[in-house]
């Protein structure tokens, strides 16, 4: 959850920032230092990530980074706004034996990212991924995901990471190709039970909220409540290996001062946790932005799922 324009991180998230983009992301908030780009090079810096615009037809690219190599692949998404390299960023005054989670991750099985339309780099640059109208979907990201990996000739299966509102995403695309997911990590996601465990009023105003953001550059407007309706009326998720991580240092999306949606977040991931059978990590020592603040704990969740999935001998 943030305010991006530039994309200003923060690693308390979504504290006071502005209320003009208050949209879910990974990161936002107060009084926080900006992270930067990790190195995208193998521990011995012979293999840096392939970038390449992949054309998935309708005169649209979209950007991915993979690298690594092994099954299963994992695919990364990120929060609102926000593009591939939020998976290879780390805080300036990380450790210095500090490995991002896209890095770590590359050491051992394949990985990649990819930037959606209308998303912002680290840099502040803009995505070079086709710009598309907005609002958009969960289901549309997941299809043009699903695309990507298809004209790239990434095959799967698929271990699913999805951040804030990239945890739709990625249920959704979990939920509209089972036969490729082996497996789901949820980290602080987005929820369709938020739309019950906020208040009324809450909710209403936090869409509102996103519903005015949308700006002349095409940057992104997630659309959650015909999301939530696509995923309802999809499949369930298929008995495969799911771990939330949820926040557990509290933050406000401020959309109604004096009643704070920390409550409404924190029940949202119970819910989803239980209806999806999932390992719960609450002790995360995180704000809302957990791959930024706590690199390693992500790493060691996708991991787990990676090792449940090939000790499954779903790996192809």
């Amino acid at each position: 959850m943030e305010l991006r324009r530039g994309r200003a991180w923060s690693v308390t998230t979504l504290a006071a920032a502005s209320a003009l983009l208050l949209t879910l992301t990974a990161c936002g908030g107060s009084g926080a230092s900006p992270v930067t780009p990790s190195s995208s090079a193998s521990p011995s810096g012979e293999s840096a990530a392939a970038e390449e615009l992949v054309d998935i037809g309708g005169d649209r690219a979209v950007f991915l980074r993979c690298a690594g190599t092994g099954s299963p692949t994992v695919l990364l998404i990120s929060g609102t706004r926000g593009a591939a390299d939020e998976w290879d960023t780390l805080l300036p005054d990380a450790d210095p034996d500090a490995v991002s989670t896209f890095d770590e991750l590359s050491r051992t099985t394949r990985v990649c990212s990819y930037d959606r339309p209308g998303t912002t780099r680290a840099s502040g640059a803009l995505s070079p991924s086709t710009v598309v109208a907005q609002p958009t979907t969960a289901r549309q990201s997941a299809d043009d995901l699903a695309k990507a990996m298809d004209a790239a000739a990434e095959p799967g299966p698929y271990v699913v990471v999805g951040l804030s509102w990239g945890g739709l995403i990625g249920q959704d695309f979990a939920r509209t190709h089972p036969a490729e997911v082996a497996g789901l990590v949820l980290v602080d996601s987005a929820s369709e039970y938020l739309a019950e465990t906020f208040s009324p009023d809450q909710w209403a105003r936090w869409m509102a909220l996103i519903a005015a953001s949308g700006d002349a550059l095409g940057s992104e407007v997630p659309a959650y409540e015909p999301s939530i309706s696509e995923l309802r009326a999809v499949a369930a998720l298929p008995d495969i290996p799911v771990v939330v991580l949820s926040s557990d240092h509290p933050w406000d999306l401020q959309v109604t001062p004096g009643e704070s949606t920390w409550p409404g977040w924190v029940a949202a991931q119970a819910a989803l946790a239980q209806a999806l059978h999932a390992e719960h990590i609450t002790n995360t020592d995180s704000g809302h932005g957990i791959p930024v603040e706590q690199p390693a704990l992500v790493t060691a969740a996708i991991l787990g799922v990676v090792d449940s999935v090939r000790a499954a001998g779903s790996t192809g």
